[in-house]
């Protein structure tokens, strides 16, 4: 499937990124996160993920490219994507 996919409707691609951060960044990145217009929420938590964020984006293209800048973003050691149906 892959970034072949094709959307039937024009409804957003709405992703939730979890991201785990190096130890006592976990603010720093949270405030990054504000800088992003396509997170349109996210939320510092307890347990293996530290940050969840929910991206909207048009394209899996943009999704791509979100994802890509947030884990540049100092302080972020990885993320895991999970993509709503």
């Amino acid at each position: 499937m892959g970034s072949s996919m094709v959307r039937k409707t024009k409804k957003p691609v709405i992703a939730y990124v979890l991201i785990a951060v190096k130890p006592r960044r976990e603010y720093d990145v949270f405030e990054a996160l504000k800088q992003f217009q396509e997170v349109k929420d996210s939320l510092i938590t307890y347990g293996e993920w530290d940050i969840v964020a929910r991206v909207e984006v048009d394209t899996f293209e943009e999704l791509d490219r979100v994802l890509y800048h947030i884990r540049k973003v100092n302080g972020v050691e990885y993320t895991a994507t999970l993509i709503g149906v």
